[in-house]
């Protein structure tokens, strides 16, 4: 998701949860590539497994892409077929390469021979007017037949013109029962669901239905204790490495403190953290502080440990 799933965002993450797998923000090929922005690929070790986002169109750009991604160290590359906003559609990647099944197999072909990590490909299951039942088996055939094997399907088409990209988060009627089918279509598969999933119980479901995983994007960032907090438990049955949000902000107070250290700023950090508390009492209040005064000169564990006292006032009471 981009502009959020940054690397401080995905250390929060591991820190609640050690065993979903996480995602970069969308990285262009031609960033990397013809812009020598590597610095884009910089994570944190405690971060696996973790995956690469790339967007791009070109089959030697995306290579190398790839290529640079496996060598920092990436667990999987994955090419996004779903970004429906306008930045991505003038670079002729994200969404609008559903129309172009072809192509994307070309890319996927030419980023496996590579690397020897997994590539695999986001998509939505349709853009435009196109008819998702004839579309998306269409392009599962042919981008599998180039050695994809494990697919994030998005359940929603997505129109490019006449929505924004929030619009198409929320706009466009989800279609899970033909992501369903498409598992049924293509048991061979690693088919994996996406789109206004809000609850671990849903995902539940769809482990149960048959399909083989589930993406959560925007309920993990916002509720990132109801999601991620309880999947160790809930989804891999194992133990859970926090027992609660208060002790996962005390365990990003050393990673504040070193990101401090090397000239960062408080609200790079504290902007991801702002969910930890949501649905609970003292929420407001931890949103509040954090958010008055994470951006102030000179902001660090201090307020962080004050926003927390607030919420433990709250509930203390």
């Amino acid at each position: 998701m981009m502009d959020w799933t940054d690397r401080h965002c995905r250390y929060l993450h591991r820190l609640i949860s050690r065993e979903t797998l996480l995602y970069t923000e969308m990285v262009t090929a031609p960033a990397l590539v013809r812009g020598g922005a590597v610095h884009l690929l910089e994570f944190n070790p405690e971060e696996h497994p973790v995956a690469l986002q790339l967007g791009g169109s070109d089959p030697a750009e995306l290579a190398e892409a790839a290529r640079l991604g496996a060598g920092a160290g990436y667990d999987e590359i994955n090419l996004n077929v779903g970004c429906p906003s306008d930045r991505v559609q003038s670079g002729t990647f994200g969404a609008v390469l559903m129309k172009q099944p072809e192509l994307v197999a070309e890319c996927c072909a030419a980023m496996i021979g590579k690397v020897d990590v997994e590539v695999t490909v986001k998509c939505r299951i349709g853009v435009d007017d196109q008819e998702p039942r004839e579309v998306l088996p269409d392009f599962l055939e042919k981008v599998s037949a180039a050695g994809v094997s494990r697919f994030a399907i998005h359940a929603r088409k997505a129109w490019l013109q006449g929505l924004s990209p929030k619009e198409n988060r929320d706009i466009p009627p989800l279609d899970y029962p033909l992501v369903q089918e498409m598992k049924a279509a293509f048991p061979h598969l690693h088919l994996s669901v996406n789109g206004g999933i809000a609850s671990l119980e849903a995902a539940e479901d769809f482990l149960a239905a048959g399909l083989d995983g589930v993406m959560i994007g925007r309920a993990a960032y916002h509720q990132p204790w109801d999601i991620l907090g309880r999947a160790d438990q809930v989804i891999y049955g194992g133990p859970a490495p926090l027992e609660g949000p208060s002790d996962a902000v005390r365990a990003m107070l050393p990673y504040i403190e070193a990101h401090l250290s090397a000239g960062g700023r408080l609200h790079q950090i504290s902007r991801h953290m702002l969910g930890l508390f949501a649905g609970r009492p003292g929420a407001r209040q931890w949103r509040r502080v954090l958010s008055e005064g994470a951006s102030q000169k000179g902001a660090g564990p201090d307020l962080v440990l004050r926003a927390l006292s607030e919420v433990e006032a709250v509930t203390a009471g």
